[in-house]
């Protein structure tokens, strides 16, 4: 048993920055980013023996999770009941990762992440997962093709409009100007 723990520790371990990460931008909470991640953990964990055959096991464990997100969501479009504005709890989406160092350097850069969140929130799921996938962790398209199982040509033309309307979005709410 612990020559599996050391297996799965050495594949998985290079990447569990960039999975958890990964899973803050799909979940949009800490709590459920938790809850993803550990999911992940545990199947990856179950599936060890495939794991350790594959050539790229961060693009197959981002892949595993964005699966296990998008199941999440048709499961709690069934069932979930909000009962508070999930979208506005206190460090909750990108303006949790404004810091304490100049408070009004960090007021205006948390109102512009605080902005940008909201924008990113008025996109498609689509829309919103290939630009945090690409923009903001750095995944190449032919990664996030891996990922969610989508054509490249499909991937530049989501990543285009998402810009646009993201870019729209902000300079009508007067985040951003040109």
């Amino acid at each position: 048993m612990d020559s599996q723990n050391a297996i799965f520790e050495r594949i998985v371990r290079p990447h569990l920055d960039r999975l958890y990460r990964l899973s803050w931008r799909l979940a949009g909470s800490k709590a459920e980013a938790e809850d993803l991640f550990q999911e992940l953990l545990l199947k990856a964990y179950g599936m060890l023996d495939q794991l350790i055959d594959i050539e790229e096991p961060g693009t197959w464990l981002s892949r595993v999770m964005y699966n296990l997100f998008i199941d999440q969501q048709r499961r709690f479009r069934r069932q979930r009941l909000q009962t508070v504005d999930e979208g506005h709890l206190p460090g909750e989406g990108l303006a949790a990762f404004a810091s304490d160092l100049d408070p009004v350097a960090d007021k205006l850069r948390y109102d512009k992440l605080a902005s940008l969140d909201r924008a990113l929130n008025q996109l498609s799921e689509e829309h919103r997962t290939v630009v945090l996938l690409h923009d903001t962790e750095g995944y190449k398209l032919a990664e996030i093709q891996i990922i969610t199982d989508t054509p490249v040509g499909t991937l530049k033309s989501r990543l285009h409009r998402a810009r646009a309307r993201l870019r729209e979005i902000l300079e009508s709410d007067g985040t951003f100007s040109r």
